[in-house]
């Protein structure tokens, strides 16, 4: 008989065996929902033990309604559809998996850029379109000598700004809380945001989402860019001021938008970006390969598996929280 219980509350894969594999050899059953309001998700773990989530929101309400949980897990890096500081303040560990899909999002956010850079996506549909003609394209600059603006240089776009160093290409980055000898290290030269608006070719957005990021690059961080800049976006949709950035490109103060994520997903239909030429976008697919989904999905229910197991995850967003928890270091 299984010990412990855990519910899965949304999720888009086609099975969850991996999970219940893992879940299994703690003791631990598997119950999966497909909750999409903060009623369902209240009324599917109220008696959880631990819970696996993707992007329903689990708000305040949510945990303070739990009597059993110890443990949250995150399919993914960010984590701002779960209230930390709540669920820190009932004494459960929140995890997410921070490292599982690193050269993913990196090898897709420098595939954007060379698709803005050389208008692949402008091109090919007007080739489909019957228009064979290279002027479409114009202008299109020489990539070499041209410079990259980092927001934020984590992991991922630590391994995005050596990809765009092989191609020629400067990077700048701003991130408040990375020091020199880290940018040091990667060839990156630290600026403030309005600095890099001005100076950069791409401004590839890689910080995470929260009451500081949100709408971060608005109005005045378009108005400072190049007319030949273009904005790449696989990070989350809401750091970009949707609306600041539908009026830069309608007026022209850019020259286009790469978008992996968009403020509310998924896109709506009449949404102005949907049917600009120059504005590639994509499903939030940066994240995904097969290698990158196995791994997720193992590391997410290997961080509940730890927890009920009496041991300290891996991944661990309130670390605060460890020292007043009786758990174990895993030899």
């Amino acid at each position: 008989m299984n010990k412990y219980k855990v519910v899965v509350t949304d999720y888009e894969y086609e099975t969850l065996a991996l999970e219940i594999k893992v879940l299994e050899a703690a003791g631990a059953q598997l119950v999966a929902t497909q909750c999409r309001t903060e009623n369902e998700i209240i009324e599917a773990v109220k008696d959880a033990d631990g819970i696996i989530t993707q992007y329903a929101p689990i708000s305040r309400k949510v945990i303070e309604s739990l009597s059993n949980c110890k443990v949250i897990s995150r399919y993914g890096i960010g984590f701002d559809a779960i209230d930390v500081k709540a669920a820190t303040e009932k004494g459960i560990l929140v995890s997410n998996v921070t490292d599982y899909c690193l050269d993913e999002v990196a090898d897709h956010a420098f595939a954007l850029l060379m698709a803005s850079a050389r208008k692949v996506v402008q091109l090919n549909q007007a080739v489909k379109n019957g228009n064979w003609d290279f002027k479409i394209g114009a202008p299109i600059y020489r990539l070499k000598g041209r410079t990259l603006g980092l927001i934020g240089l984590g992991n991922i776009p630590q391994s995005l700004a050596k990809k765009a160093q092989a191609f020629g290409l400067e990077v700048i980055a701003f991130d408040p809380f990375v020091s020199e000898a880290v940018a040091q290290k990667w060839n990156v030269t630290l600026v403030d945001l309005d600095t890099l608006c001005e100076q950069s070719d791409f401004v590839s957005v890689h910080a995470p989402l929260n009451e500081h990021t949100q709408g971060m690059v608005s109005d005045q961080q378009f108005s400072k860019m190049k007319q030949e800049a273009f904005i790449i976006n696989t990070a989350r949709g809401p750091i970009i001021d949707q609306n600041a950035l539908i009026r830069a490109l309608q007026q022209q103060e850019i020259a286009g938008a790469a978008l992996d994520v968009v403020e509310t997903e998924p896109i709506a239909k009449d949404n102005p970006l949907v049917t600009m030429d120059n504005v590639i976008l994509n499903p939030h697919t940066a994240w995904y390969s097969e290698e990158s989904m196995l791994e997720l999905k193992q590391k997410v229910a290997q961080n509940v598996a730890d927890v009920l197991s009496g041991f300290f995850p891996s991944y661990v967003v309130n670390k605060d929280l460890l020292e007043t928890l009786n758990l174990q270091t895993k030899s």
